[in-house]
């Protein structure tokens, strides 16, 4: 996000203040629709889409993840960078990188299980995050599989 001019910041902080959860693939959102919201990776420079694709590495760069690897990296031209919140290192922040078939997300969250131990229970945290991969329209993430198993291999009741 520091690497960004001030025409690229414009296009892709979506608010710089950060007073909830912003994460939309989280549990239970299977096949969330979003439009697209941010920087177009393909309006950053060199040195910047190295960056974000080492960003993306770490989400996507170990076991059987690789294959999304290749789905980010190629075309960028249909990928977004999108941001909520502050930039100073101990900022509260949200980012998202989204393209058709991959999209991860990094939320600072709310106090959840300690919130008693919070200076303020009701606002974002950098002790508390939320890290997603979600491949959007694929079924990944809060599918019930044993509801499925069961529609596709009925089981007869005796």
């Amino acid at each position: 996000m520091r690497s960004l001019d001030d025409r690229q910041k414009s296009k892709a902080v979506l608010n710089v203040s950060k007073t909830g959860n912003n994460n939309v693939g989280e549990a239970f959102k299977d096949n969330v629709v979003l439009d697209y919201a941010g920087l177009r990776v393909s309006d950053m420079n060199t040195a910047q889409k190295k960056a974000l694709l080492g960003l993306v590495e770490r989400y996507v760069g170990n076991g059987h993840s690789k294959v999304r690897k290749s789905e980010v990296e190629i075309p960028l031209k249909d990928t977004y960078f999108a941001w909520i919140g502050g930039t100073a290192d101990n900022s509260v922040f949200y980012y998202r990188v989204h393209r058709p078939v991959v999209m991860l997300e990094f939320d600072h969250q709310n106090p959840a299980n300690l919130r008693h131990l919070a200076t303020n229970p009701n606002v974002p945290e950098r002790s508390h995050v939320h890290a997603t991969l979600r491949t959007p329209n694929g079924n990944d993430y809060g599918k019930d599989l044993l509801l499925r198993h069961y529609l596709l291999h009925p089981h007869g009741q005796n």
